[in-house]
């Protein structure tokens, strides 16, 4: 594949390359996961797994992104 480049919109949005779509598999409306690693990002198509699990967490955090969190934890 070599290396393959695209540019950053103002809204921090990027067109992931025909190519690397093909290499990933991915088509219109997939998700992708990005995962930090010492040497970078890497980038993949996300699994039934990836997204319901993100949901899971969304879920379950849900009750610490409120007002009332921020008030009841502000001093810790």
């Amino acid at each position: 594949m070599g290396v393959i480049a695209s540019k950053i919109t103002a809204k921090g949005q990027t067109t992931i390359p025909a190519e690397v779509r093909a290499k990933l598999g991915l088509k219109p409306g997939d998700a992708v996961v990005y995962r930090q690693t010492k040497a970078g990002v890497v980038i993949r198509k996300a699994g039934v797994l990836d997204a319901e699990f993100l949901k899971l967490q969304e879920h379950a955090l849900s009750d610490w992104l409120s007002p009332e969190a921020d008030e009841a934890f502000r001093d810790l």
